[in-house]
């Protein structure tokens, strides 16, 4: 299960040295609906070598803010504290386990 990722706990969870793959999604967004399964399912795969974790959009505006979140599902992707990846919209699970490898 991906964490839950606030304004408050985001930049303890990007600074902990680990890759960090964050999916930013509301209750409301289809699409949002659609991936957070798969983006559950890559957090328990992952579990040991990369931190998953979900923003809700309607709560963080500070984190959102900061990485000009305009549009759901966006997926960020970080490495060594750094965005190295944008995703923005659904994706399939064999496309997102992609990006998820490219990121160790």
């Amino acid at each position: 299960m991906a964490k839950e990722i606030t304004d408050s706990n985001f930049q303890e969870l990007l600074g902990e040295g680990k890759p960090l793959v964050v999916d930013f999604w509301a209750p409301w967004c289809g699409p949002c609906k659609m991936i957070s399964p798969i983006i559950d399912e890559l957090a328990e795969e992952y579990a040991d070598r990369i931190i998953v974790g979900k923003v809700n959009v309607d709560e963080n505006d500070e984190t959102c803010a900061a990485y000009g979140i305009m549009n759901i599902p966006t997926i960020l992707f970080f490495k060594n504290g750094e965005l190295v990846h944008r995703q923005v919209g659904a994706i399939r699970k064999p496309d997102l386990q992609k990006l998820f490898d490219e990121l160790l």
